[in-house]
């Protein structure tokens, strides 16, 4: 076993923040069942889109308004002819279905998780 240890350090470089869902879309061109997802970090992160597989516990319409945890510090990722700008959070359940981790009362856009 080895040791995945992190410290407070390594933890604090990770940008975990708080956005509301603008749009979601389907994306047909994705390999997996996945949705294009806009979200608002606020002012001084912007807004920001992504892949997401979320498909089959959300419908596009129900995300929307929606406050979401995303991590916004990871490189640009190419899929398929989309540019993912962000890290959207969630929790594997059954069925490798995604629940989306999200704040249990409202906070500000950009609010950061630590």
């Amino acid at each position: 076993m080895t040791d995945n240890t992190l410290s407070w350090d390594d933890f604090m470089r990770v940008e975990l923040r708080a956005g509301t869902v603008i749009s979601a879309e389907e994306f047909p061109e994705a390999r997996k069942p996945a949705y294009k997802v806009m979200v608002d970090f606020g002012p001084d992160i912007g807004i920001r889109k992504t892949s997401a597989q979320i498909t089959t516990l959300y419908k596009p319409e129900e995300l929307v308004g929606k406050q979401v945890l995303g991590v916004v510090n990871f490189p640009i990722k190419q899929i398929g002819p989309m540019r993912s700008e962000f890290l959207l959070t969630g929790i594997y359940g059954d069925n490798d279905s995604v629940i989306l981790a999200v704040p249990d009362k409202p906070v500000p856009n950009g609010a950061r998780l630590g």
